[in-house]
């Protein structure tokens, strides 16, 4: 176990069923995820003491602040947390300055405003000490609630959907200097969010949680591509799912082969499936190869589909587009290619394309009945 990391292990079934067992080390950031309701904010309050689950232990930097099965439990105050939240918390009638003094007590209070004013430099907010809350944009704001939060010299910063109340261009601004930030601070860092995109830019793992529970830990890339179950699919955004039954392993080719709605399919070799057992399987788009018209390559010969697209978007230099592949069955795949593949190859709306699904991408889970 690292000293320098965060654990926690939360157990309890009312009001709020909770089955959490993480850690983050020093200098990593750890992204909650999860739709609204799955306990996020639950579970970083309880981290900040605000909230006292029935059960568990919380341990940080070597210190305990947590432990049930022994009657321990230290306050907000004992911890030395750095919580920024949401809505920022300042205090509207305190200047910056002010505000940030406010968290500094542990050292004497001659020395308050330079330290201040050494933590506004650090969050590029030098110069604007007397100004009001009111008078500051929202990026500005936050980054104020972050050099506060960072005055308490915490063991553990905690940013609760920090990002939320910002627009799209202040936001991007916004991660650059989080990222920045991060290589000065050499303490563990737990981020809850719902927004897919900022946990695969922020965050070193992620850990999704759902109903209370942590379902899978991991990179941002990992769990998006190999989820343990189709829930974990679901709500990483999983468009690609469905059902089969495995049809045979191949050793000697390393590659499993099931039958998917009369056709079969060909699968990187995955034998801790049973021959007949049903399964869930998926693909992302980025494993989904456009066969270019009128040049076929080798890629078209593995697991081919013709098909119409039904639904044609273009964004962010992206062509999103969900392809039917039997009319009859009304099975759709989702798939999306640069925008200069697609205008090049005059795809839209209702034209017939061929596309192949990688046998490398298609990641098998146990089965699950699918809701439409």
């Amino acid at each position: 176990m690292s000293d320098s990391a965060i654990h926690i292990s939360l157990q309890q079934e009312r009001p709020m069923p909770l089955a959490v067992e993480l850690q983050c080390q020093a200098g990593e950031l750890l992204a909650l995820v999860g739709p609204s309701g799955s306990g996020k904010t639950t579970l970083l309050r309880a981290i900040a003491g605000l909230y006292q689950p029935q059960k568990g232990k919380i341990s940080c930097q070597g210190e305990l602040w947590q432990d049930s099965t022994r009657q321990i439990f230290k306050a907000p105050h004992q911890r030395h947390v750095g919580l920024v939240f949401q809505n920022y918390a300042l205090f509207p009638h305190m200047t910056v300055l002010d505000n940030i003094q406010q968290a500094i007590t542990h050292v004497p209070q001659q020395q308050r405003e330079a330290e201040a004013l050494k933590l506004l430099e650090k969050v590029h907010l030098d110069g604007l000490q007397q100004r009001y809350p009111k008078n500051l944009s929202g990026g500005q704001q936050q980054r104020v609630a972050v050099a506060r939060a960072l005055a308490r010299q915490p063991k553990v910063l905690l940013l609760d959907e920090p990002f939320s109340a910002v627009d799209q261009v202040t936001r991007r601004k916004l991660y650059r200097e989080l990222l920045a930030l991060r290589q000065s601070l050499a303490m563990p860092m737990i981020l809850v969010t719902h927004d897919l995109e900022e946990s695969n830019l922020l965050a070193d793992r992620i850990a999704l949680l759902h109903k209370g529970e942590i379902l899978q830990t991991g990179t941002p890339e990992f769990v998006a591509a190999q989820p343990k179950n189709a829930t974990v699919a679901r709500l990483m955004d999983q468009q690609n799912l469905f059902t089969a039954k495995v049809l045979a392993h191949d050793k000697s080719t390393q590659k499993t082969h099931i039958r998917w709605q009369g056709m079969i399919l060909e699968a990187s070799y995955q034998a801790q499936f049973a021959v007949n057992e049903p399964v869930c399987w998926m693909i992302q788009p980025a494993n989904i190869l456009l066969h270019r018209r009128g040049r076929p390559s080798n890629g078209d010969r593995e697991n081919p589909l013709q098909g119409q697209i039904i639904e044609y978007m273009e964004s962010t230099g992206l062509a999103n587009m969900l392809v039917r592949v039997a009319k009859q069955l009304n099975i759709h795949i989702s798939i999306n290619v640069p925008l200069h593949v697609a205008k090049r190859n005059a795809l839209g709306l209702n034209e017939k394309i061929g596309i192949s699904l990688l046998a490398e991408g298609i990641h098998l889970m146990p089965y699950q009945t699918l809701r439409r």
